[in-house]
């Protein structure tokens, strides 16, 4: 008779092996995730203005920068290497900008900068990165920052998120437009913001069948613009176009109000695109356009909309980490990151190659836009990336 043999080891040592094979996958997902330690570190430079006159720009896009970096090493890394930011404060100061970014090429050694927050800054370093041969992405508005006038094409090494100005004035145009108004007033900050969007104010008026009748200027840091709207009042014009940034876009609709010109329809750039603008304008902001990217309004957008998916990420990300809501601005430094990360995920740490993958990036969904770079368009958007929008209830809803 033979003699039975147990499977009690046999059994014992089938459950032993998948332990063991079981620990080594899930270690292996696990490792495969981290961060080479010992791969070389890309290093990306960004220049926000964080404190001073424009920190409602440069603080939500530090945060969100941030907010990317920690995503990105979270999840290994790109390619392996771990990214690391270096953020310099400008103070909104085009002197202490043109310093930093020097700074960040040449003692940092980085790959690409993303920034400046502001126009005026983003012009003053453009020569640094054609010189220095550094690959810049700015956060800011004018066409002139990536449009080299002298030679009708566009700098090699400098790109930019943000919708141009003259996309933003077409936009508003096109409103004017379709509502039969024909007679309107501009106003516009002294600052290169305000300086580049009155000039395509002026320049596409007549091609949209519009007459001036009003054109005024104020400073930056002017407490009272109660005397340019007086004069504009007394020309009667059927719509005011506003053009500024920070403190002065709020300044204007409060002393509209108490010249009770409510009536007059009010336009303003798409620099107004923070629902803190909103609330401290205290209820005069009610009933005011502007022209602005999917960011803004990520909730209401259909779900069809190519921008959907993307933009309610940011925006739930966004809330989770910082408890606030986002502005427009913040989206400028998300699409300029993400797209300097897209690049060096591809070619690597190689400044050259950064630039020629960005140039060439075509059907890139961010927060503002899909993005179609080329050799002669560093924006890559059109005005077809800004949606018309009016202050309703004290939030921005979506114009019909």
């Amino acid at each position: 008779m033979m003699k039975k043999v147990s499977k009690k080891p046999i059994v014992k040592a089938i459950v032993v092996i998948s332990v063991i094979l079981l620990c080594g996958i899930f270690m292996f997902s696990c490792t495969s995730k981290k961060v080479d330690e010992k791969a070389e570190v890309y290093k990306v430079g960004a220049v926000f203005s964080v404190t001073g006159r424009a920190s409602f720009l440069g603080d939500p896009e530090k945060k969100t920068a941030e907010l990317i970096v920690e995503k990105i090493n979270a999840d290994g890394g790109i390619n392996g290497h771990k990214l690391e930011l270096i953020v310099y404060d400008t103070e909104g100061d085009a002197t202490k900008c043109n310093l930093a970014v020097k700074k960040l090429i040449n003692q940092d050694k980085v790959s690409a900068v993303i920034g400046p927050s502001i126009s005026g800054n983003s012009m003053a370093v453009v020569p640094v990165a054609e010189e220095t041969e550094t690959p810049l992405v700015s956060c800011a508005a004018s066409y002139k920052i990536v449009f080299n006038e002298e030679t009708g094409k566009p700098y090699k090494w400098v790109f930019k998120t943000p919708q141009s100005d003259s996309m933003a004035v077409e936009a508003i145009y096109t409103n004017l437009k379709k509502n039969g108004i024909t007679k309107i007033a501009i106003m516009s900050v002294t600052s290169g913001f305000g300086a580049s969007g009155r000039g395509e104010l002026l320049k596409y008026a007549s091609e949209y069948g519009l007459t001036i009748l009003a054109d005024e200027q104020y400073g930056p840091k002017d407490t009272d613009i109660t005397v340019q709207l007086t004069k504009i009042k007394g020309k009667a014009p059927e719509a005011i176009v506003n053009w500024s940034i920070g403190p002065t876009q709020v300044l204007v609709l409060r002393n509209r109000s108490d010249l009770g010109m409510n009536d007059i329809p009010f336009y303003q750039s798409h620099g107004f695109g923070s629902r803190k603008n909103i609330e401290q304008a205290a209820g005069t902001a009610e009933g005011v356009y502007c022209p602005l990217g999917a960011c803004n309004i990520a909730e209401l957008l259909p779900d069809s909309h190519p921008q959907k998916k993307v933009t309610m990420k940011y925006m739930e990300e966004y809330k989770a980490k910082y408890n606030e809501g986002l502005s427009s601005f913040g989206g400028h430094a998300w699409d300029a990151l993400y797209i300097v990360a897209a690049a060096l995920e591809a070619v690597g740490n190689d400044k050259a190659k950064i630039r020629d993958y960005i140039e060439n990036i075509k059907g890139y969904v961010g927060q503002h836009g899909v993005f179609n770079f080329s050799p002669d368009d560093h924006n890559g958007l059109t005005k077809e990336a800004f949606n018309m929008v009016v202050v309703k209830d004290d939030d921005w809803a979506l114009v019909e």
